[in-house]
């Protein structure tokens, strides 16, 4: 089992969903963050005054999958993601020791599983 975590733009959530959904992968947690990266932020004006935003909104998704799962849901993320622009986000796989679905007790694989 795995943990992917994926920043990503606002506004490719919608699409990063209906790809994952295409490769079967339905469960997982959004949340909107913000962070920089190298885009370091950018120069606003509000009402005649220039500012500098540092830190852009983002969101991050938290997926749980079995290993088959894996390839097919970070391949799904790069597509609908991408714009090709600096900014577009990281993903991140990190090992998953263990899992538990709490309505059944079920454990591991099961609990994540389709």
């Amino acid at each position: 089992m795995k943990l992917i975590i994926a920043i990503i733009r606002p506004e490719k959530l919608e699409d990063v969903q209906a790809a994952l959904s295409n490769e079967e992968v339905y469960l997982m947690t959004a949340t909107d963050v913000r962070g920089c990266g190298r885009q370091r932020g950018y120069t606003e004006q509000y009402r005649g005054s220039e500012g500098f935003i540092r830190l852009l909104s983002k969101v991050k998704l938290e997926i749980a999958v079995n290993d088959e799962f894996v390839q097919p849901a970070i391949k799904a993320i790069l597509g609908a993601a991408k714009s090709g622009k600096i900014g577009d986000g990281k993903i991140f796989v990190l090992p998953l020791e263990d899992a538990y679905r709490i309505r059944t007790g079920e454990e591991g694989a099961v609990a994540i599983g389709p």
